[in-house]
Formats: structure tokens, sequence, C-alpha cells
């Protein structure tokens, strides 16, 4: 099985402007954001990217008391995923079923909040809630979805920092590969807007957004842009076999033919270019393409000033003879939806293969000089344009980098 074809067959997503993909996709071709403001305890009114899907749609009032918004998340993204594949979910034997989900963090929203309930009764134990373990523990997510599903296979989740989308779907090509599951639920979810403390350190360190418009807050690319902003969301793929797909006649939505991870080995937070180009050109090995071949180019950016320039120098190294690559990011109409992003932007991009478009780039009033590449598509999508093979950059603090090249699917 080690040479087996891995292919999507199924998408569910929440993403703060959109709960379908068809709904996402209209909009990030319309040139809606999804960024509002909100009340963050002890930090104030700060820019976020929430997402609106309804969780009793899959659950019952005492699940959610008992969960995490996290598994929520995961829970209506893996159920939507099932139901779009069209896979005959009664009759999947559940113990050959794997969920591997990508996140940035977990456990610090309950954190957070069991010491602010307990600090109103003068920090007594006794009113710690006895949810809080399975709450944050790291397989979390996944494990509710687990339960949710009645799934007894593998499950765990992967911390990859903001990488974690794409390695979700990455461990879940390998296990597939391996022959440890026949069926997998892959991806990445974020609850990150739900802690005061992200959006405190990136305040810390000069990096959280700020505009007089939330929507026009996360502008990757734009010489004006002043940091992140944060968004919750998910996005979880139902990932087969080709063989196993064609067999039952699941539609496909492309073909993972490339993969990348590797470590920049240097900060524990700023990006280098070396390393990101290095992924990029691991992935096009693995997949037996050259820079060439890609037709699209989903960029990480997140509107940090020195991330994005990085990330561009690596886009010149890496496709600097490239005349049909055109380069686009995802981030201006959602934020950065951490653990998520690398997983919902890969979604936004792939109905490409279809209708002929590539979405542009939103909120890039005046481009910064350091972040010209060849072909950012800007102010409009791109119309008419053939599209066979994505790539889709995701790079974390600690320098993690991870880069997944999906195909048009092909006999």
């Amino acid at each position: 099985m080690i040479d087996s074809r891995i292919v999507i067959t199924g998408i569910g997503l929440t993403a703060p402007n959109g709960d379908t993909l068809p709904e996402f996709r209209r909009n990030l071709l319309a040139g809606v954001a999804g960024i509002e403001n909100i009340e963050t305890r002890y930090v104030g009114t700060v820019h976020a990217g929430v997402c609106h899907f309804d969780p009793l749609r899959h659950q019952k009032k005492k699940a959610l008391r008992i969960g995490t918004r996290a598994g929520s998340v995961a829970i209506y993204c893996s159920r939507e995923a099932v139901a779009d594949s069209g896979v005959d979910w009664d009759g999947v034997e559940k113990d050959r079923v794997g969920v591997y989900l990508g996140v940035t963090e977990h456990g610090n929203v309950e954190t957070e909040n069991e010491i602010y309930n307990i600090s109103q009764f003068d920090y007594d134990t006794r009113y710690w809630t006895h949810h809080h373990n399975p709450r944050t523990v790291a397989n979390n997510p996944a494990g509710e979805v687990t339960i949710n599903m009645g799934i007894s296979g593998p499950h765990y989740t992967i911390g990859a920092a903001c990488a974690a989308g794409n390695a979700g779907l990455i461990q879940a090509l390998q296990m597939l590969r391996l022959g440890e599951v026949d069926f997998a639920l892959a991806g990445g979810v974020s609850e990150s807007i739900h802690t005061f403390g992200i959006f405190a350190a990136f305040k810390s360190q000069g990096a959280l957004a700020k505009h007089e418009d939330p929507a026009r807050a996360s502008r990757p690319f734009d010489r004006d842009r002043n940091g992140i902003v944060v968004s919750e969301g998910g996005c979880v793929y139902t990932v087969e076999r080709l063989e196993d797909a064609i067999a039952r006649g699941a539609k496909i939505y492309g073909e993972i033919v490339g993969y990348g991870l590797n470590s920049d080995a240097r900060d524990y937070v700023l990006p280098h270019s070396g390393g990101q180009a290095a992924c990029m050109r691991l992935a096009l090995k693995r997949a037996g393409l050259s820079p060439r071949d890609i037709d699209l180019v989903n960029t990480h950016a997140t509107a940090t000033p020195l991330g994005d320039e990085q990330e561009c120098i690596a886009l010149r190294e890496v496709f600097a003879d490239c005349p049909e690559t055109h380069v686009n990011n995802t981030k201006g109409f959602i934020g950065h939806a951490m653990g998520a992003a690398g997983a919902l932007e890969l979604a936004g991009n792939l109905p490409s293969f279809d209708d002929g478009k590539i979405h542009h780039c939103l909120n890039v009033e005046h481009l910064d000089p350091k972040c010209e590449v060849p072909n950012l598509v800007l102010n409009e999508p791109l119309e008419n344009k053939r599209v066979d093979v994505i790539l889709n950059n995701s790079f974390g603090m600690l320098g993690i980098n991870s880069v997944l090249i999906v195909r048009r699917y092909v006999d």
C-alpha cells in the first residue's frame, strides 16, 4: 500500500465567512471578509474571526456542557465531511477509521475559564470542574469526534503550531499508505479566539492587528499591515485510497501528490525563508513535479511584516522562472485560524479545479515592495485560468513548516 494514491472525497468546514464549502467559496470570490470586533477578558475590544455554525446540529446540549469549543468545531466539520463524501457511514467499519486533527494549542481556553471561575470564590478549588481533565488533554478534539461518531480506530491531535492543518492531512496519507486505516478524517481545528492569552501575547509582541474597520484589519502583503487577526475555525476532509474511492463511486476533490514537513531550527517565533523554500522543494520532489508545474500557490502570509517578507523571499527563490504560477492568500478574508488555517485555505482553493477561478488577496491597497512576487492575484479574482496543481503553504512558531500539493484527479 506504500505507493497507494490518496484522494480527498469529502469536505466539512466552518470559517468566519461561511459554514459550508459553497458558501465559503462564494464569499472568497465576492471579496466578503468575516472579521468582527469582540470583547476579550482583560484585553478589551479585539478583531477576531468568529464562526457561526450551529453546534446543536450534531450534538446534544449535555455534550456541549461537558465538551469543548474545539471539540464542537471538530464534530461539526467531521460530520459534514462524512455527509459530503457520500459514504455509507453505517456500513463503514469504525475500527478502520482514523481521526487526525491538527491544532495550534488546546486547553488554554478551559484553564483560563476555570481559573477565572474560582477567582469569584476566593480561589476555592472545590469549584473547579471535574470535566477539566478530559477537556484539556491534547487529544481532546479528535477524541470528541470519536465519541460522537462511534469511531473505534486510532485518534490523535497533531500539535504543529500553525502548520497543523496540513500536518493532519499528511498524517492521514501516511496512515492510509501504511494500511493502518482504510478511511480517515483529517484536517485542523482552532478555538483560539476564546483565550485572552493569545490576544495578550500577540499584543505584547506588537503583532496584533489594529484597524478602524475590522473587515480591513487582516491585510497580508499590504504596506500598512500591522499584525495578525486571530480566528477560530475548522476544516476536516475525508481521505481515502484511490481504489476504495473508485469502488464506491465517490466524487474526488483532488489527489494529494506531495508533501513536506521540516524545521527552521533557528528561532522561537521568527520565520526563515531558507527553511520554507526547502520545505516547498521537498514537497515538489515527493510529487515528482517542477515549480513550473504548479498553477497556484496559496501562501501562509499572516500580515506580520517580517513573516510576509520571509515567505515572499522563499517564493521568489523557488518560483523564479514560473510565468504561469499564480499566488494568492486567504487570511485577508478570515484572519489567521491557527491550527485550522492550512486546511481551511486549501479547501477555499480546491474549487479552482472546477470553476477556473483563483480568488484574490483581500485588503492589499498598497502592495509592499518587499512582498512583490510574480502573478500575485490582487483586487479581484482571476478568471478563466486552468488550475491543475495547487501548492498550499502553512508555517508555524518554533520554525515548523508544512507544504501540501494537491492535483486535479485524472485516471
